[in-house]
C-alpha cells in the first residue's frame, strides 16, 4: 500500500483513540450514577444512553447533522468559539462518535460498578478517604476489567463506524475520510484490490481485538480447558 493510502487508516486510529480517551472520562460518572442511583429517571437515562445500539446510524447522523448546522444553537456556539463549523470536520466526527459509541463505554462500566457494590467505597470512606481518592485507589483498580472491556469495545466500534461518519463528516481527504469511507469509495470506483486490503486489515483487527478481550476475560474468570 502506498503512503497516501495509509492516510485514512491513521485518521481512523486518531479518531478512535481520541473518542476512547474522552469516553472513558465522560462515561465514568454516568456509569457510576446508573449503577448506584435509585432515581425513577434512571430507566429514562439508560434508554437514552442505549439508543445508538438500536437506531440506524443514518438516523442518528441526520439529527446530529442538524444539531451541528451553524444555524443551530450547538453549531452556532462552536462556530463562534472556534471559527470552524462542526459539520464535515474532524471535531464533528469526534462529537458524533462520542454519542454513537457511548453505550459501548457506559454499559461495561455500569456492570462493573454494579458488581462491585458500594462496600469498598464505604470502607475507604470510613478510613478517611475522600470520594476522588476512594475512586482512584479502590474503585478503579477493582473495576479494571470493566475499564479494559469499555476501552476495547469503544476503540473497535469507533474504527468500524460508517453511516454516522458519512452523514456528519462526508469524505474529505485528511479531514474526515476514515478507513470505512475509503473502502466504500474504492468499491464504488471498482478498486477491489485496495478494498480487499483495507477490509482485510479491519477484519484481522476486529478478530484479534475480540480474541484478546475474550482471552483476558477468560483468564480473569479462571476458566480453562
Amino acid at each position: 500500500m502506498s503512503a497516501p493510502d495509509l492516510a485514512p487508516l491513521w485518521l481512523t486510529l486518531k479518531l478512535a483513540a481520541t473518542v476512547t480517551v474522552l469516553l472513558l472520562v465522560l462515561a465514568t460518572p454516568l456509569a457510576l450514577w446508573l449503577a448506584r442511583s435509585g432515581s425513577r429517571l434512571r430507566p429514562v437515562v439508560e434508554a437514552i444512553t442505549a439508543l445508538p445500539l438500536v437506531l440506524p446510524p443514518t438516523v442518528l447522523g441526520f439529527y446530529l447533522l442538524l444539531a451541528f448546522n451553524p444555524n443551530a444553537p450547538l453549531g452556532a456556539f462552536w462556530l463562534t468559539a472556534t471559527g470552524h463549523s462542526l459539520t464535515f470536520s474532524f471535531a464533528g466526527l469526534v462529537i458524533a462518535s462520542l454519542v454513537y459509541s457511548l453505550p459501548f463505554a457506559v454499559q461495561p462500566l455500569q456492570a462493573a460498578f454494579k458488581a462491585l457494590g458500594s462496600a469498598p467505597a464505604e470502607a475507604a470512606a470510613s478510613l478517611g478517604a475522600g470520594p476522588l481518592d476512594a475512586f482512584l485507589s479502590v474503585i478503579a483498580p477493582l473495576t479494571l476489567r470493566g475499564y479494559l472491556t469499555a476501552m476495547v469495545l469503544t476503540f473497535a466500534h469507533t474504527i468500524g463506524e460508517f453511516g454516522i461518519v458519512l452523514m456528519v463528516g462526508g469524505n474529505i481527504p485528511g479531514e474526515t475520510r476514515v478507513i470505512s469511507i475509503a473502502i466504500y469509495e474504492q468499491v464504488e470506483t471498482l478498486d477491489y484490490a485496495s478494498a480487499h486490503l483495507m477490509s482485510g486489515l479491519l477484519l484481522a483487527f476486529a478478530f484479534l481485538t475480540l480474541l484478546a478481550l475474550y482471552s483476558v476475560n477468560g483468564r480473569t474468570d479462571g476458566g480453562g480447558a
